[in-house]
């Protein structure tokens, strides 16, 4: 199992060029869809490299994949910029799942 995870990992690199890491931001404030849209925007600019950007209302959070580290505090302060409230700004090492979310 482990081997798989190393060879996922190796693959991973190749695709993207190294390590990446999935960056989350609990965020207030987003009512619509143009809500989620001018977060998206922020995290875009704030983040030049960053890939996958995503937001939900719903889930009042944000999240994008990156391979640089993000300084958790000028993220926060574009979102808060924009008039939402970034509540908290967390990153993990992100692994590709394969198909049907299987490694």
């Amino acid at each position: 199992m482990l081997a798989a995870s190393n060879k996922l990992r190796g693959i991973t690199e190749m695709i993207y060029g190294g390590i990446m890491n999935r960056v989350t931001m609990k965020i207030d404030g987003m009512m619509c869809g143009m809500c989620e849209a001018h977060v998206c925007d922020a995290i875009r600019n704030a983040v030049p490299s960053a890939k996958k950007v995503t937001a939900s209302r719903s889930k009042k959070e944000a999240s994008f994949l990156t391979e640089e580290d993000v300084d958790a505090g000028s993220l926060k302060a574009a979102v808060d910029a924009t008039g939402y409230s970034c509540l908290s700004v967390e990153s993990a090492p992100y692994e590709k799942k394969g198909l049907f979310g299987w490694k």
